[in-house]
């Protein structure tokens, strides 16, 4: 992965005029000097040393409380020009403007950060961790998930300070500028927020802020790669005070991201069950499919399409099967998933009874081999053209895997050796490289040894694009996920459904956890 500096990469100079820099802030406490008072070991010098912390990133992360006002009044009204009442003060007399106190330094913090908390995930951590952090960066600076959009975050608060910052408000400026994203959830929920913040991209709205992580889910593998843990820890008030430090000084990092589109014939058999998509997956109605020589089946005259993006892997069989029955149940009987522990003995129960590991004794036809349905095309770096990859008999999951973890931190791809790698024509593979890692896996017994990688998993390919063609015919549905959050695909009887991956055209931001 790249280094890049501390902060997202600024707006150009033909963009916006560059910013006047806003007064300096009052020297904030410094959290290592705390941790080296002698006075700590008592009840007394414990209480000081945590209030002065939590003095510190305020003082570091808080917004100026008319900035805070005008990003809620905006998203409020979902409309960004709501927040103008905020607009500083530029004769600094204070009488144009009640929100602008003179007498008070209204300056833009060191460190802008907001956090987005994800109460479903982490078991019954959630809300007591969206608690803990309002409690430490302010409460108008940690938004629910269940209550905001990280779109509506993006459409109308971001906005907000945009207008505000071209308007001349330095100070929002500065905010936006340099404004870090907190994201407490699973890797679902932290895909769901880069996805969301990719869209700067698309809309020439830059700088993108880069995102950190306080893991929440089951498997964290987006967390552990870039450095935030396996888990949150179980001193949940002190691991959550040391994350914000993580996300205000840790550097940033690139990471590759897939753009996933899949095209649903439109032949009336999809309509009879409600589709319900992860809220990563969005619908984009009627499409017109180009078929540029890979399909083997029939073609339907109209499709609808819905897309997405994921960062770590895209996977379709029976390891999407199983997260799928999973995520209902823990919709159905939340009580149950109160942990990762628990969470990943569900996921092992779910296992042994869609017929994992008896998938040989079993005719039931959407327990045997994917090679049934689907056909695999690929492109690889620096071609054009469409390869068709045969699907291995035995396989019943594959994954396109980002990420060097998946399931936990296990690495199905394994670490090559350079003659393997030569003899497949494989490169070492790395999270900003353009590839995909395209792998396999058989029935339970060998998806077991693999997640104890005691050996790997079935090299397929590696791929700069992917296209899948899936022939229903006996199978009635498809399991497919992005990032941990999986859905049932209804399939045609007659025609083809395609998913289709590429990569995006520009790189996600993710603070290094490791750092501090």
């Amino acid at each position: 992965m790249s280094s890049l500096s501390s902060s997202a990469p600024s707006s150009t100079p033909s963009e916006r005029e560059a910013p006047r820099s806003p007064p300096p802030p009052a020297p904030p406490l410094v959290g290592a000097l705390i941790e080296s008072l002698s006075f700590r070991g008592c009840g007394f010098g414990r209480a000081a040393a945590s209030a002065f912390e939590k003095e510190d990133l305020r003082a570091r992360a808080a917004f100026p409380r008319r900035l805070r006002a005008a990003v809620h009044a905006a998203m409020r009204a979902r409309d960004p020009a709501a927040g103008s009442f905020a607009l500083e003060d530029r004769d600094g007399d204070g009488s144009c403007n009640p929100w602008f106190d003179a007498a008070a330094h209204d300056s833009a913090p060191e460190s802008p950060l907001v956090a987005f908390v994800n109460p479903r995930s982490g078991g019954r951590l959630g809300p007591v961790l969206k608690t803990r952090l309002q409690e430490l960066i302010g409460e108008d600076q940690v938004f629910d998930l269940t209550i905001v959009k990280p779109s509506d975050f993006v459409e109308y608060a971001l906005a907000c300070l945009e207008q505000l910052a071209d308007s001349g408000d330095h100070s929002a400026r500065f905010v936006r500028d340099n404004l870090r994203v907190m994201v407490a959830g699973g890797d679902g929920t932290v895909g769901w927020v880069l996805g969301c913040l990719g869209q700067l991209y698309v809309q020439n709205r830059g700088p993108v802020p880069p995102v950190a992580v306080i893991p929440l889910g089951t498997g964290n593998d987006l967390s552990r790669s870039f450095g935030w843990g396996a888990s949150f820890s179980f001193s949940w008030k002190a691991s959550a005070k040391r994350s914000l430090y993580k996300a205000i000084f840790g550097s940033v990092s690139c990471l590759d991201s897939w753009h996933v589109v899949v095209s649903v014939p439109e032949d009336g058999e999809e309509e009879k069950e409600e589709l319900d998509l992860p809220h990563s997956l969005r619908r984009l109605g009627q499409c017109t499919f180009y078929d540029d020589g890979t399909a083997k089946g029939e073609l339907p005259e109209t499709v609808s399409c819905f897309d997405g993006v994921f960062y770590n892997y895209f996977s379709i069989g029976m390891d999407a099967q199983v997260a799928y029955g999973f995520h209902q149940l823990r919709d159905e009987k939340p009580f149950l998933a109160s942990g990762p522990l628990s969470n990943k003995l569900i996921y092992a129960g779910y296992t042994c009874k869609q017929g994992w590991f008896f998938t040989q004794c079993i005719s039931d036809p959407e327990l045997r081999g994917l090679r049934n349905i689907i056909c695999l095309s690929i492109k690889r770096m620096d071609s054009s053209e469409w390869e068709s990859i045969p699907v291995p008999s035995s396989v019943r999951a594959i994954v396109a895997l980002n990420l060097h973890n998946y399931a936990s931190g296990r690495n199905p791809w394994g670490n090559l050796k350079p003659e393997y790698l030569e003899k497949r024509g494989f490169v070492e593979a790395h999270s900003d490289d353009g590839l995909l890692e395209i792998f396999g896996l058989k029935q339970g017994w060998h998806a077991s040894l693999v997640m104890v990688e005691l050996i790997s998993a079935k090299h397929i390919a590696q791929a700069a694009a992917i296209r899948i063609e899936i022939k229903g015919g006996q199978w009635r549905d498809a399991f497919m996920q992005m990032d941990g959050e999986p859905w049932k695909q209804p399939l045609s009887s007659e025609y083809s459904t395609f998913v289709d991956i590429k990569k995006m055209p520009y790189p996600s931001l993710i603070i290094n956890g490791g750092d501090r």
